[in-house]
């Protein structure tokens, strides 16, 4: 039991930093329920039931969406939230721009069940697959979404989460984790357009793989699980992939590759990134107290990730 809360601690420390002072989600509605409004403009704060308890998630509306509008998950990372990660990561901006509806979900205990991973979530094997698809089918009640056009993001728990859901839902049409691995069962996967973003210097979660940094003076238990290029080829050999080309520019190196089906597999390095979300909010807090490099500004994680949904769909 312990363990597992340890493993938690060393996940995700910048989201851990910026949270901590972060507050509590309230004045929401459960969707369905009798009485209950439709989604306004805006940001609301939600609720449903789910596995016997009360899950909260934040949404984005932007102003004159139309029908069959696409939907964006944005999982937080640990010890984050949602109210957190639509700070840090301008996903509402992006929602403005490209007229879709964004959904930030939170973690029990503010953290998600990834497999291997992480916190309470994790010991009580609480099915975070099982919520966000609720959550999802939640919204569509209330507003048309295109479900060929649902996408779910996510940094570093939540990256993991969002690979979970890839290899163990059908939601979604594609997958994009920021700074995280693959801790779980992938052998059903059905195919998915998938973009990874990773920086090379993460101690956190490491590039090249293997156990993290570890939480504290005595060795706590860290993430331990395969490299960014191993989860790539993983996700390639699901999608029936050609061999992937490769460009660089600057500290940002994309791998492509052209899969069955027209689905995409890219692997995106930035050289030098630790365990941010480039292009996000800085935190001096991280920076001062967790040893967290700012946030890399060689790439725009957001808009790189948009433009990879807007290209891929059902």
């Amino acid at each position: 039991m312990r363990s597992g809360y340890l493993r938690t601690l060393s996940v995700c420390v910048l989201a851990t930093l910026v949270i901590v002072l972060g507050g509590c989600v309230g004045g929401g509605h459960a969707l369905g329920t009798p009485g209950s409004q439709s989604i306004p403009v805006g940001k609301s704060t939600q609720s449903i039931e789910s596995g016997g308890v009360s899950r909260t998630f934040h949404l984005y509306r932007p102003q004159g969406l139309g029908d069959a509008v696409p939907l964006v998950v944005m999982l937080h990372g640990g010890f984050g939230n949602g109210a957190q990660a639509e700070r840090s990561y301008h996903w509402d901006d992006a929602a403005d721009g490209g007229h879709f509806l964004v959904a930030y979900p939170d973690g029990l205990n503010r953290a998600w069940n990834a497999g291997t991973c992480c916190g309470q979530p994790h010991r009580e094997n609480v099915d975070d697959v099982g919520f966000i698809t609720a959550m999802v089918a939640a919204i569509e009640q209330e507003i048309p979404i295109d479900r060929a056009r649902i996408y779910v993001t996510g940094m570093s728990n939540g990256a993991m989460m969002a690979l979970r859901l890839g290899c163990q839902s059908d939601t979604f049409a594609a997958i994009a984790p920021v700074a995280g691995t693959l801790l779980t069962d992938c052998a059903g996967a059905r195919p998915t357009s998938v973009l990874q973003i990773h920086g090379t210097a993460d101690d956190r979660v490491p590039y090249n793989g293997g156990p993290g940094k570890a939480s504290g003076a005595n060795g706590n238990p860290r993430v331990d699980g395969p490299s960014a290029e191993a989860v790539n080829a993983t996700w390639r050999a699901i999608d029936a992939c050609g061999s992937p080309s490769s460009t660089t520019a600057g500290d940002v190196t994309t791998q492509t590759a052209g899969c069955a089906g027209g689905h995409t597999v890219e692997l995106i390095s930035v050289a030098g990134a630790g365990h941010q979300w480039p292009g996000g909010e800085p935190s001096p807090l991280a920076e001062r107290v967790g040893g967290i490099p700012a946030p890399s500004t060689a790439l725009d994680a957001t808009g790189t990730i948009w433009q990879f949904f807007a290209e891929n769909h059902r």
